[in-house]
């Protein structure tokens, strides 16, 4: 597996301390999320998993828990907006310029305001996509914060 995606050029650039872990992605897997979190030996709720959402018809990214839905009323409130829906795959995958499975929330083919789920500040760093399928970022939540430019919020219940 290619180690270098533009989630990690992205991370790089921006001078980010990160880590790299890898692990046998399985396609079949009910939720992927939970699946990395067993297969790298972490708690999943130390595993976060990136969804692309349209909050009032406009793009968002939401990172939150593998662990935890996404409570979209919530996620609205955080970008500022009234509803929210999950973004279709097709539209997901060509606006971020990654496959499900494979979406970071770093380097993504067009920008959107992402919102990270609160409970990431009670790890010292989580696991976050980097880039591609069977590939996670280790990543204190102060540098995604930095990085992206992005703010915490609560997003399951």
């Amino acid at each position: 597996m290619a180690k270098t995606t533009p989630a990690t050029q992205a991370l790089v650039k921006a001078k980010a301390a990160f880590t790299l872990a890898s692990y046998d992605y399985d396609p079949d897997a009910p939720r992927v999320g939970l699946q990395a979190a067993e297969a790298l030996g972490v708690p999943p709720a130390q595993v976060f998993k990136t969804l692309m959402i349209e909050v009032d018809g406009k793009p968002g990214c939401a990172i939150l828990p593998s662990d935890q839905e996404l409570t979209m009323k919530l996620a609205a409130a955080a970008l500022g907006g009234k509803a929210a829906k999950m973004m279709a795959v097709p539209d997901a995958e060509r606006r971020t310029g990654y496959k499900v499975g494979g979406v970071s929330p770093f380097g993504q083919r067009s920008r959107a305001p992402v919102v990270l789920d609160d409970s990431a500040l009670g790890f010292e760093a989580i696991y976050v996509n980097g880039g591609a399928r069977g590939l996670q970022v280790l990543i204190a939540p102060g540098e995604i914060l930095r990085v992206l430019g992005c703010k915490t919020a609560a997003l399951t219940r």
